[in-house]
């Protein structure tokens, strides 16, 4: 016998755009019992005689199978609107899948998104005990666990608190904690490991890495490379609702990084993996001397220009804040430059324009880096476009010595001096 906790057989999901979801409840069933038969039938008629349009059809999942054996911690990654939390979803029952099944083996802990499983208006303590109790834990499990639980979350001041006060962060915490601590047989986590500040996240980490030798079963969707290569034995390639890898982590890994290469990296228009209101959008990106000639390789050292071009409308009170991130092919997070960090005030914007960043020394070492934007209107996100674009960095006298830095000098280089104390 097979000895695995989680077997997809072609697995597919689909969603009709413009549509509401398959799923009713019991009011919405009684209500239309209420209308009577002759209604009903019309209904039915109605909807069965147009044919259906494919073109309105999106198939979020599309013909996926395999196997999760008992104890292995499984990365899913993909770009955005690949499936990825679409397969969760489904896996933990969240929603039915329109063709093939999924079969699990064991008690299921989910944590898919900031609020899974918590009711807003109890508090953190009541929520933990809820969850335990979905979960199939007995109360006597829950106390043993609970003091340890709050003190990992962080929240022990606010543990009476009704939950719909906490940010969205500390939500965040405590859902994690509990979905790990109560010890699920399985469990499903959709980016969550970016919790919090850099500790808490590393505390994150950790645990994770417990849980992994501690035998249970995680199916790990997230962004974040270094963690699906340092947590996950093997690894999902989801493209477009299909499967189109499985295997070696690194080797996924590899294989989606080579197939991330960006399309129209300055051109940001037509972008549709970004993110946010809209208020204010960036149209373009480009990289430049300081003559203010573009350029495709930036040297260690030199002074270079991020220039952002934007589109978009200030709210007449507003406080604007742009972040450039720097990251490695991989997801390595190696440099953050924002305008409210420095105490630029960009407020008062034209509606059109571009922003400018000027770094006197470029300071990361040869390699390939990817550039993410971020720009946030009182801290709500207007626009947010990962892989704006990707540079390649050279090496170069950062320290105006004739010396360079040796490549294995780490990622980023600092100015820096040194003396004799007698």
């Amino acid at each position: 016998m097979s000895d695995f906790v989680i077997k997809a057989e072609n697995l597919s999901k689909s969603y009709r755009v413009g549509e509401s979801a398959d799923y009713r409840t019991l009011r919405d069933v009684l209500a239309g019992a209420a209308r009577g038969p002759v209604r009903a039938f019309r209904s039915v008629v109605r909807r069965h005689s147009v044919p259906p349009d494919e073109n309105k059809t999106i198939w979020a999942l599309d013909d996926i199978s395999f196997e999760i054996n008992s104890g292995e911690i499984v990365g899913v990654i993909g770009r955005n609107g690949a499936g990825k939390s679409t397969l969760l979803k489904v896996l933990s029952r969240i929603t039915a899948p329109t063709k093939g099944r999924a079969r699990i083996r064991g008690r299921v802990g989910s944590l898919l998104e900031v609020g899974t499983g918590f009711h807003g208006e109890l508090t953190g303590r009541e929520n933990t005990y809820l969850n335990g109790a979905i979960l199939g834990m007995k109360k006597i499990e829950i106390d043993r666990k609970f003091d340890e639980i709050i003190a990992f979350a962080e929240v022990e001041k606010f543990v009476d608190t009704p939950v719909k006060h906490y940010s969205s962060g500390t939500y965040m915490r405590l859902a994690f904690a509990v979905a790990v601590h109560l010890e699920p047989e399985i469990l499903f986590v959709d980016e969550v490991l970016a919790v919090g500040d850099v500790l808490y996240q590393k505390k994150c980490l950790r645990l994770m890495d417990n849980v992994a030798r501690a035998g249970r079963t995680v199916l790990l969707v997230s962004h974040d490379m270094g963690a699906i290569e340092s947590l996950c034995q093997r690894a999902f390639l989801l493209d477009r609702g299909r499967l189109t890898l499985s295997g070696n982590t690194r080797q996924v890994i590899d294989a989606y990084l080579s197939s991330t290469a960006v399309q129209n990296a300055n051109n940001l228009e037509q972008r549709s993996d970004r993110k946010g209101d809209g208020k204010i959008r960036f149209t373009n990106v480009s990289v430049r001397r300081k003559d203010g000639n573009p350029i495709d390789v930036l040297q260690c050292g030199q002074e270079v220009e991020f220039s952002l071009a934007y589109v978009g409308q200030m709210p007449a009170r507003g406080s604007l804040s742009l972040y450039i991130n720097i990251l490695t092919l991989s997801g390595q997070q190696m440099l953050l430059l924002g305008n409210a960090m420095v105490g630029t005030d960009l407020n008062g914007v034209p509606e059109r324009g571009e922003f400018s960043c000027l770094i006197e020394r470029f300071p990361l070492l040869p390699g390939q880096y990817s550039v993410t934007l971020l720009c946030t209107i009182n801290d709500i996100v207007a626009d947010w476009v990962p892989q704006a674009t990707e540079i390649t960095v050279e090496g170069g006298d950062f320290y105006r010595t004739g010396i360079l830095a040796p490549q294995n000098a780490g990622g980023v280089l600092i100015p820096h001096c040194w003396r004799v104390m007698g």
